[in-house]
């Protein structure tokens, strides 16, 4: 199982690194991951294999909501088979 996770905001030193300390504390690896700087404006967008994390999928997906709050981000999280049905023709 995997999900996507995207971060957009205003750019600014360790948001990768912060994003990846929250999935390795919740034990999902991080299988691909692409990133960019727009203007300045960060946008970076991940797979992320959740089928052995520690916690529960919710739990993951607050935990990197309240990280997105705390620096000004907007950080979503989606189990991939949402992401596949909606984008689905």
């Amino acid at each position: 199982m995997r999900a996507v996770i995207s971060v957009v905001g205003k750019d600014t030193v360790g948001i990768l690194a912060k994003v990846s300390e929250k999935c390795a504390e919740a034990n999902a690896n991080i299988v691909d991951v692409t990133q960019t700087i727009l203007q300045d404006m960060f946008v970076m967008v991940m797979m992320v294999d959740i089928s052995k994390i520690s916690c529960e999928f919710g739990a993951l997906s607050d935990m990197l909501s309240t990280l997105g709050k705390e620096m000004g981000l907007d950080i979503h999280v989606m189990h991939e088979d949402i992401f596949n049905s909606m984008h689905r023709i």
